[in-house]
């Protein structure tokens, strides 16, 4: 473990869940899950609705069967970026190295930081305090040497919780705790170390290595080290994003070629929508396919010039799914999805190609700023929308 590092993981709590309460009031206090479809899963789940066993990915059936007053919301993914891109800049007012897992999670190193905001304490404070003054929302953070343990003590003490592990008190801190915490230690594995009574963090880290290869093999040594708090790895300020897509689970099997281009359209204007607040283009299109059986299939096909147009993103998709439908005449189609990859900042313009052929139109822009203030679901096209919802 490298000295003196000051690492911080900053864990927004319960986050889409907590901007959907924060932006209606009436939620508060009642147990919301962010998620639509009744076949999809939970995206994010409010603490009212975690004590009843409700958590993130969950299928949305079981939290239902748990909770029958839940309240169900639909995501608004664009809110959450535009919402998390202001948590993130506050992350970067105390240092530029921020290492993003996900909208609502990072670690910063603070090492460098300290002459100017004062210990790597007062910097988690000060942290916590300015998210929640410019976005009502709350964050536990974990402070400690290394990243393993900064993001095991950000889950100790939630919501609005802030840890401090130093070199003299890891041990204290992990040792009593459940072995599961130590990452790579799944349903599987955590049976197959109860049955050689390994049940702790101290029991993983003592354990004779007659116990532990057969179940970690070579990386036996590794897990040990973890289970003792040790952890090189640096904070590694983020990658660009490789991929950017939507995908929906329907309630029920969709076999009708129209219906499956409606939720095509929807798909094409949100995996867009994302790309636009991101400022980047896509320089190739996929379709996800999943049967009623499960059987997953995956279709992609070059967009040029790059883009970010829904329109454009739509006429790929459509191309892809139609080929797809031509070789699956009888198919029932359980989840669709819609991506863009070759993501970049700039596109080498066709010279042949209309002005902005594949990039944002005027009523893509006005969109984005319409759902930006009102949610995803508040305008969309006529032709995305079923039958039944047009009058």
């Amino acid at each position: 473990m490298k000295p003196g590092r000051r690492i911080l993981h900053v864990d927004m709590d319960a986050f889409y869940a907590s901007v959907e309460q924060r932006d209606d009031p009436a939620l508060k206090g009642k147990p919301v899950v962010v998620g639509g479809q009744t076949r999809g899963v939970v995206a994010a789940a409010s603490y009212e609705a975690r004590q009843f066993g409700i958590r993130s990915a969950m299928p949305m059936r079981d939290a239902l069967r748990r909770c029958p007053d839940l309240v169900r919301v639909p995501p608004r993914m664009s809110h959450y970026q535009s919402v998390s891109r202001e948590v993130f800049s506050i992350f970067r007012e105390f240092t530029p190295v921020v290492e993003g897992l996900s909208l609502d999670e990072a670690f910063l190193d603070v090492t460098a930081s300290l002459q100017l905001f004062g210990d790597e304490v007062a910097i988690a404070r000060e942290v916590k305090r300015r998210i929640l003054d410019r976005t009502s929302l709350t964050a536990s953070v974990g402070v400690a040497p290394n990243k393993l343990v900064a993001k095991i003590a950000s889950d100790l003490d939630k919501p609005d919780g802030l840890v401090v592990v130093t070199a003299d008190t890891m041990r204290e801190t992990l040792d009593p705790l459940p072995v599961r915490v130590i990452p790579g230690i799944g349903s599987k594995t955590l049976a197959r170390l109860e049955r050689v009574a390994v049940t702790t963090v101290s029991d993983l880290r003592t354990a004779a290595d007659r116990d532990l290869e057969p179940v970690f093999g070579r990386f036996t040594q590794r897990t040990r080290d973890r289970a003792a708090g040790i952890d090189d790895r640096p904070v590694q300020p983020s990658r660009a994003d490789k991929s950017i897509s939507a995908e929906t689970t329907f309630d029920t099997d969709l076999a009708e070629r129209n219906a499956l281009r409606r939720q095509l359209l929807r798909l094409s204007e949100r995996t867009a929508s994302r790309l636009r607040a991101k400022e980047l283009i896509a320089g190739t299109v996929q379709v996800k396919i999943r049967q009623a059986d499960f059987t997953t299939h995956t279709r992609q096909s070059a967009l040029r010039p790059p883009g970010n147009g829904t329109e454009a993103i739509y006429a790929a998709a459509t191309r892809l799914l139609d080929d797809w439908l031509a070789e699956h005449p009888d198919a029932r189609v359980r989840l669709l999805g819609v991506g863009g990859s070759e993501l970049a900042r700039d596109a080498q313009p066709d010279l042949f190609a209309p002005a902005d052929d594949k990039t944002a139109s005027p009523l893509d822009q006005t969109v984005d700023e319409i759902r930006e203030r009102f949610g995803d679901t508040s305008l969309g096209r006529a032709r995305a929308m079923d039958p039944d919802q047009i009058r």
